[in-house]
């Protein structure tokens, strides 16, 4: 008898053992898998930055201009070779797209962003989002207005952009010895939601003003307004209609068209197209900005003047060394602190150096310093 109650004794003290384990196995387990799941959410969105805090969000305008497919490449490519992992999108000229964007990349946990904005004035919202992160913003080549988030600026000298523009129309229409005689001169410059056109274009003006005040060069059309010959998306479709319009109000009766002061390659481009439909006086002086395969092609063609190369190699670069200098706490390069004021206080910025291009120093320009082969200018 004493043998069976020891023996339930011990039966009743192993089961009691059991019993004991399987309640709290589980609790073991099972608390880990309550708070797994929202631990799991935020490191799938840190991911990244979690491995070394080096993820980057690169934000472009669209993919339809030439320009910003080179910019947001030459930078993806740097930033990965400096061990950053690198979001890049493209908004196709949509802001809405533009903004959602710039959410999912703060939502993913990107420690600096990069934003070539569509509209400097659209952003200010999801920008305070990005302030409240602690995510400094570096401004690419537009300016962000109206944003106490913009940390940066990494662009061109856009001032010098259109006082070179006004130098080589100032040069090649010799107007310093023009005397009596009048040009007749016409504007087109880019979307009025981009910041740059007031440098491009009064870049330009401030060189060209004396001569406009002396009656030597004069506009026949009357449209001389930024607002007036401004260019939605500096598409090039709807330049070229617009100069399809001013060539048959104002020359079609044989008015001679001496010099028209475009912006950038995307609207000199669609002035080129007009004029081969639409004028038959002496083709005129046609400026523009960001040598693109298709103007490098018009200036070997004589049907555009010059362009403004911005080499988006070396303002890639230096957007990197900016980001770079950010992930690691120290200060990113700049060289301007007077300039650019986005209405919430200036902006430190590094300005690259633009340089004038030509069909005679294409070779050298963009050949031979490997930013295009001469196959992609023969095709």
């Amino acid at each position: 008898m004493k043998k069976l109650f020891a023996m339930l004794l011990a039966l009743a003290m192993i089961l009691s053992l059991a019993a004991c384990g399987g309640s709290t196995a589980p609790a073991a387990t099972q608390a880990p898998a309550a708070t797994e799941a929202p631990k799991a959410e935020a490191p799938a969105a840190t991911e990244a930055p979690a491995a070394g805090g080096n993820l980057v969000g690169v934000a472009m305008p669209t993919k339809d201009l030439q320009r910003w497919n080179q910019d947001g490449e030459n930078m993806k490519k740097q930033l990965e070779a400096a061990g950053y992992t690198v979001d890049l999108q493209y908004a196709a000229n949509d802001i809405a797209t533009q903004v959602s964007q710039v959410e999912n990349m703060i939502a993913n946990g990107c420690e600096v962003l990069v934003i070539a904005s569509i509209d400097g004035e659209a952003l200010g919202t999801v920008l305070d989002q990005a302030k409240a992160a602690g995510i400094p913003v570096i401004a690419y080549d537009r300016l962000i207005m109206n944003s106490d988030a913009v940390s940066y600026y990494a662009t061109f000298d856009n001032w010098k952009v259109g006082v070179k523009q006004g130098e080589y129309i100032v040069e090649a229409l010799d107007l310093a010895n023009a005397g009596d005689k009048k040009f007749n001169i016409e504007y087109i410059t880019g979307d009025p939601g981009d910041n740059n056109i007031n440098f491009f274009f009064d870049g330009a003006i401030s060189v060209l003003k004396p001569y406009i005040d002396a009656g030597t060069l004069v506009c026949p059309s009357g449209q001389t307004e930024k607002q007036a010959v401004a260019t939605a998306n500096w598409a090039t479709d709807a330049a070229q209609a617009r100069f399809e319009t001013i060539l048959g109000t104002y020359y079609a009766d044989g008015t001679n068209l001496d010099v028209v002061l475009a912006s950038n390659d995307s609207t000199a481009l669609g002035v080129a197209n007009a004029l081969e439909s639409s004028y038959t006086g002496t083709y005129p002086v046609l400026t523009g900005q960001d040598c693109d395969i298709a103007s490098v092609k018009n200036m070997l063609a004589d049907k555009q003047s010059m362009s403004v190369f911005k080499d988006t190699r070396t303002l890639a670069a230096k957007t990197v060394e900016m980001v770079d200098a950010l992930m690691k706490g120290t200060e990113p390069p700049i060289n301007d602190t007077k300039t650019y004021d986005n209405g919430t206080g200036i902006i430190p910025s590094y300005l690259c150096e633009p340089v004038v291009g030509t069909k005679d120093n294409v070779q050298e320009l963009l050949i031979d310093s490997g930013y295009y082969t001469q196959d992609q200018l023969n095709g």
